[in-house]
């Protein structure tokens, strides 16, 4: 073999290495990837919230059930509270508040803009087609903020329907506008507020005769504003009674559809602690007591998912 021959076999081995080589290298980097990325799709939002030790809770600024405490500068009210003793058996020690409107809430939370809607919202069956709850924490009745003196005499969604120049004040996307479109209130009648400080300053401004919200909704803004607001609980009330039944509503946490197994852990959780001493002391400062528990109502029985 000549010195040029060998040289150039020489060179033709090196570059089979440096081939071998980088295919190895390749194959290498290459499959260990979709392995690392597996547990992360696989993990869901429990497990990533767990690694994070935080997760974003979407609320509409509606006391007594989620709300900004601006003297403590956290977001509290009975289902943040409640969430974050949950959460916290579930490994998730940090809770991050996203405002939004009631009306955004499900969109928000199918955008993934927040990763459980904690605001007391009822469960229906309509919403059972959007979102995965809960079950209950309360159940509770309705009541119209009103003037005082209730000048137009309203004490049930009926007396609304009746009055042409009566307007019902609600707050967007809550569960009052079905009430009321079942109860056959024409839609001019019916006045739209963001949220229930808005809508409380429409029955002082006239813009709205009555709001409806629950009881405790009411108990709440009433309690937080002066003898002097000119407003007061109108007495007596009805409840609507709609399909022959009268209604009462069952607030609960709504997760993504697809987050069903976390749902199926938070409620684990939530059975063993709601009816608790130590539930109904967390949540008595925020108005609910015992005429408040849900009584064994489950979101299955709400769904219509069982009789």
């Amino acid at each position: 073999m000549t010195l040029l021959q060998t040289k150039r076999l020489l060179a033709a081995v090196s570059l089979g290495l440096l081939a071998a080589c980088s295919d190895s290298g390749s194959d290498s980097d290459s499959k260990p990837a979709p392995a690392a990325k597996e547990p992360a799709a696989a993990a869901g939002t429990l497990e990533a919230a767990r690694a994070a030790g935080k997760i974003r809770i979407g609320y509409a600024n509606e006391a007594p059930f989620a709300y900004m405490d601006s003297k403590q500068g956290k977001v509290t009210g009975e289902s943040v509270e409640i969430a974050r003793v949950i959460l916290k058996r579930l490994g998730i020690n940090e809770v991050e508040g996203v405002l939004t409107e009631f009306g955004s809430l499900i969109p928000g939370l199918q955008a993934k803009r927040f990763d459980i809607i904690a605001a007391g919202m009822y469960v229906t069956p309509e919403r059972c087609q959007q979102v995965v709850f809960s079950n209950p924490t309360y159940g509770v009745g309705q009541a119209f903020l009103v003037k005082q003196g209730n000048p137009k005499n309203l004490h049930s969604y009926e007396d609304i329907a009746k009055n042409p120049d009566a307007k019902l004040g609600v707050v967007v996307g809550a569960i009052e506008s079905e009430y009321a479109s079942k109860l056959n209130v024409p839609p001019a009648q019916v006045a739209v507020f963001p949220d229930a400080v808005s809508a409380l300053s429409g029955v002082q401004a006239g813009r709205a005769d009555a709001y409806a919200a629950t009881a405790l909704t009411v108990n709440d803004l009433l309690n937080k504003t002066d003898q002097s607001s000119g407003l007061e609980k109108a007495r007596p009330f009805t409840d609507p009674v709609i399909d022959g039944k009268s209604v009462r509503g069952y607030g609960a946490y709504a997760f993504r559809t697809e987050d069903k197994a976390f749902a199926d852990a938070f409620n684990a959780e939530l059975a063993k602690f709601v009816g608790t001493e130590e539930h109904k002391k967390l949540v008595a400062p925020f108005g609910f007591t015992d005429q408040e528990m849900p009584q064994g109502m489950t979101a299955a029985k709400l769904c219509g998912q069982q009789q």
